[in-house]
């Protein structure tokens, strides 16, 4: 079964939503910035609608755009939006966090998992700053973190997705189904066919994945 996520920015394009093969969304604010996190009001109603309409929601909980190393102060304030976003009934959290090497956080992850409370946590596109030798050894930590899902574009330029596929098979392997590989940054309706072909995976993300009428 093919699943097609699509990035919605607030409220806005959720009713063309209805209908489609749309099956999941990540909800966030501020695309422009690569999404930050949307209102608690926007989380709520978001929820309430899609699922009504059997669409899922994996919430962005990101407190500002730039990098993704935090401090405590931001870690306190993603705990707060991630307990918000559980009682709201999100079906996923979608947060990365690295250090000032590009490593995976996982002192600043550990602090934020009981405020998770066992709902579904996606590793988002930071996992592309990661020096690339040190990928596979971040699926390990994600997985061991309990990370059910990686969003990723295969490299930190954002250059065509199809330049990446190498590197794509590579890490979709080395995963080995351990933890979903969710694939994002270039993907439309027009492409992601090819992309789950030549990829062998299942999962696609974007602004772009609508059939245009």
């Amino acid at each position: 079964m093919i699943i097609k996520e699509f990035c919605a920015e607030n409220l806005t394009d959720l009713p063309k939503l209805v209908g489609t093969d749309i099956t999941r969304i990540e909800l966030c604010d501020n695309l422009a910035q690569g999404g930050t996190t949307p209102s608690y009001g926007v989380i709520k109603e978001a929820c309430h609608y899609l699922h009504d309409n059997n669409i899922t929601v994996a919430t962005m909980i990101r407190p500002r755009g730039g990098d993704f190393v935090y401090n405590d102060t931001e870690i306190r304030v993603m705990e707060d939006d991630i307990l918000k976003a559980v009682e709201l009934e999100s079906d996923a959290l979608v947060f990365g966090m690295l250090t000032e090497d590009n490593e995976i956080d996982i002192d600043g992850i550990e602090q934020l998992l009981p405020a998770c409370q066992g709902v579904d946590m996606v590793f988002h596109m930071a996992f592309d700053l990661i020096p690339e030798d040190k990928q596979k050894e971040a699926i390990d930590t994600l997985i061991n973190l309990g990370f059910v899902r990686i969003l990723l574009h295969g490299s930190k330029e954002r250059r065509d997705i199809f330049k990446n596929v190498d590197h794509l098979l590579d890490l979709i392997a080395y995963a080995n189904n351990r933890i979903e590989i969710l694939l994002g940054g270039g993907v439309s309706d027009k492409n992601y066919k090819q992309l789950l072909s030549l990829t062998k995976t299942n999962q696609v993300h974007g602004t772009g994945l609508l059939v245009k009428s």
